[in-house]
C-alpha cells in the first residue's frame, strides 16, 4: 500500500502521527509531495524521518524557495522564515530539497506540487472552466496534488480524477487534524485524517520562528488560510 503525504512544513508531530497510523494501515511505501521544512519548528529533524522510509519524492514551491530565496517575489515574513529555516537545515539538505523532480508519473498516476502546470497555481475543490488549463496536457487519469493543504477528491477537465491528499502539517479546510491518503494496491484511493497535538506544534514555531512564524502559528491553530 503507498501512503500519500503532502505539505508537511516541518512538523515532525504531525508527521509522526500520521506515520504511525499509515503503519497501521499496511502501507509499506510512500510518495511524499513537496514542502518538507519550511514554517515548521522540526526542519532538519522532519526531512531526517522522511529519509526512514521507502518513499519518492517530489519538490514544493517552498523547497524551491529555501533553496533559491531570490526566485519568487516573496513577503518579508516569508522571507524571514526561509532564513531561519535555512539556518536549521545544512547546505547540502537544502541544495538536495530544491533539485527534487517537479513531478513524475508512477503507476499511472501523475504526482505534482500544485498542478501540472505549475508548482503554485492549483485545482480548486469546486470544478471550474481553469480546470484544462491546470492539466497543461496531462493525460493520466488520475492527478494527485496539494498546495493549497485542502483534501478532496473530484473529476475535473476530461474526466480527471483529481486528488489533493490535504496537509500533514498545516491543513487549512477548518480541520485541525494532519491529512493524508493512502493508495491501495487495486487502484482505490481512500483520504485521511489523524489528531495530533497541534497547539504544541504552533507553540513551538512561535518560539523556533520567532515574529515570522506567527501567521504559520495562527493557521495550524486555526485550520484557516485567512488568519
Amino acid at each position: 500500500m503507498l501512503a500519500v503525504l503532502y505539505d508537511i512544513h516541518g512538523h515532525l508531530p504531525a508527521l509522526d502521527a500520521v506515520l504511525e497510523e499509515t503503519q497501521l494501515a499496511g502501507a509499506d511505501r510512500y510518495l511524499l509531495g513537496g514542502d518538507y521544512a519550511l514554517f515548521g519548528a522540526w526542519p532538519a529533524e522532519t526531512v531526517a524521518r522522511l529519509r526512514e522510509l521507502d518513499a519518492t519524492w517530489i519538490r514544493g514551491n517552498v523547497d524551491r524557495w529555501v533553496d533559491d530565496p531570490g526566485e519568487d517575489d516573496l513577503p518579508d515574513e516569508v522571507r524571514g522564515a526561509i532564513g531561519r529555516c535555512r539556518e536549521l537545515l545544512d547546505a547540502k539538505t537544502v541544495a538536495e530539497l530544491g533539485a527534487l523532480p517537479a513531478a513524475l508519473v508512477e503507476g499511472g498516476v501523475r504526482y505534482c506540487h500544485a498542478s501540472p502546470l505549475s508548482d503554485l497555481r492549483s485545482f480548486p475543490p469546486e470544478a471550474g472552466s481553469g480546470d484544462q488549463e491546470l492539466l497543461d496536457g496531462a493525460e493520466e487519469a488520475r492527478v494527485v496534488f496539494g498546495h493549497t493543504h485542502l483534501q478532496f477528491t473530484r473529476v475535473g477537465g476530461i474526466g480527471t480524477e483529481l486528488v489533493n491528499p490535504g496537509s500533514v502539517g498545516i491543513p487549512l479546510d477548518g480541520d485541525q487534524r494532519a491529512a493524508f491518503a493512502l493508495a491501495h494496491p487495486d487502484g482505490r484511493i481512500g483520504l485521511r485524517r489523524v489528531e495530533y497535538d497541534f497547539q504544541a506544534s504552533a507553540d513551538a514555531v512561535r518560539d523556533v520562528l520567532g515574529e515570522f512564524g506567527e501567521t504559520a502559528a495562527r493557521r495550524i491553530e486555526q485550520a484557516r488560510f485567512d488568519v
